[in-house]
C-alpha cells in the first residue's frame, strides 16, 4: 500500500499541523495508511498544544516528487516546496483562497470559506462517520480558536463557533474562554525568541501580478510587548526584502485591541498607501491577513 503524506504550508502554524494529524487519523481509520509531515519547525503555541494534548511533532519533509498527498490548509503553490508539482495531490482541504495548484488527477477537496481548515475536518469525520478522539478534539478546538483569534477574526463563521463547542465537548474542555486566553497568551509570547525566529512565526509568500511578496504576522495580547525588539525586527524585515521581495510586510496585531500596525519595506510604497491609507501605525480592527491584509494588497498591485 502507497503511504500517503500529509502535509500543510511551508512556516507551518497550529491549524497547518494539526489539521494533518487529524485527518491522518482519519485515512488510517478509513484503511488509508497515511502519516502526518510539516514543512518546517512548529511554532511556540503548536509545540505548547500537542505537548498539551500528548501528540508528538511530525516529522519535516520537504521532497514529494512521486508521492501520494494530500494538501492540508493550502493550495497556493508559493506556500508548497518546488517539487508539489511531481507528488500526486488526491485530497485536499483548505479554507483559503485557490493558489495555482495543478494536479495530475481528480481530486477530493474539501474547501470552504470559514475560518479554520479544522473547522471543515469536523465535517469530514461526520460525513465518514468516524469518531474524533478526545486529544485530537483537543487539538483541533486550538487550532480554531488559534485561527480565529478567539472568533474576535473576521474570517469566525457560525459554523467555526458551533464545532468549537462540539469539539470541547469530545475534549472535556468546560471552559472554551479559559483555554482559549491561556492559548493566545502562549501564542504571543516572544521572550527569548529571535527576530528572525518571529519575523518567521507566521509568514506567507504571495505572488501579486508577478511581485514576489512576504506577509508575516505576529499576534500579541499587548502591542507594547514587541517595543525592545523592534528595531531588531525592521533589521530582519531589510535582510529578507533584500533576499528578493518586492515587498515585506509584518503585521504586529494586539488581539486585545483588536487592531493592527505594520511594519514593512517595498520597492513601491505608494502601494502600501493605496491599500491602506496613509496612516500604517495602526489599523483598527485589523486581525486577518486572509481577509483584510491580502486582498486591498492585491487590488494595489493591479
Amino acid at each position: 500500500m502507497t503511504l500517503v503524506v500529509v502535509i500543510g504550508h511551508m512556516n507551518p502554524d497550529s491549524d497547518s499541523i494539526i489539521s494533518a494529524i487529524a485527518i491522518t487519523h482519519l485515512f488510517n481509520k478509513r484503511g488509508i495508511e497515511a502519516n502526518a509531515y510539516a514543512q518546517g519547525e512548529v511554532n511556540s503555541e503548536t509545540e505548547y498544544l500537542l505537548n498539551k494534548f500528548g501528540i508528538e511533532k511530525p516529522e519535516i519533509i520537504y521532497d514529494l516528487t512521486d508521492r501520494k498527498v494530500a494538501l492540508i490548509d493550502t493550495t497556493d503553490i508559493n506556500q508548497l516546496p518546488e517539487s508539489i508539482s511531481r507528488a500526486n495531490v488526491f485530497f485536499i482541504a483548505d479554507h483559503h483562497q485557490l493558489g495555482g495548484l495543478k494536479t495530475s488527477g481528480p481530486v477530493e477537496a474539501w474547501i470552504k470559506p470559514v475560518g479554520c481548515t479544522a473547522t471543515i475536518l469536523k465535517e469530514v469525520y461526520d460525513y465518514y462517520k468516524i469518531d474524533i478522539p478526545s486529544n485530537i478534539a483537543g487539538l483541533m478546538l486550538g487550532a480554531i480558536v488559534s485561527d480565529t483569534v478567539l472568533f474576535k477574526s473576521p474570517t469566525t463563521t457560525e459554523e467555526d463557533k458551533k464545532v468549537a463547542r462540539e469539539l470541547a465537548k469530545i475534549a472535556k474542555i468546560s471552559n472554551l474562554e479559559e483555554f482559549g486566553m491561556e492559548l493566545l497568551k502562549v501564542k504571543s509570547s516572544i521572550e527569548g525568541i529571535p527576530a528572525k525566529k518571529l519575523l518567521f512565526r507566521d509568514f506567507k509568500n504571495l505572488d501579486m501580478n508577478g511581485n514576489k511578496i512576504g506577509v508575516g504576522q505576529i499576534e500579541l495580547v499587548d502591542l507594547s510587548m514587541v517595543d525592545d525588539v523592534m528595531g531588531e525586527l525592521a533589521f530582519e524585515v531589510k535582510e529578507v526584502k533584500d533576499s528578493g521581495y518586492h515587498t515585506v510586510i509584518l503585521m504586529l496585531t494586539d488581539v486585545i485591541k483588536e487592531g493592527t500596525e505594520l511594519l514593512y519595506l517595498s520597492d513601491d510604497e505608494s502601494v502600501i498607501h493605496k491599500a491602506f491609507g496613509d496612516n500604517t501605525k495602526w489599523l483598527p480592527g485589523v486581525l486577518s491577513r486572509k481577509k483584510q491584509i491580502v486582498p486591498p494588497l492585491e487590488k494595489a498591485f493591479q
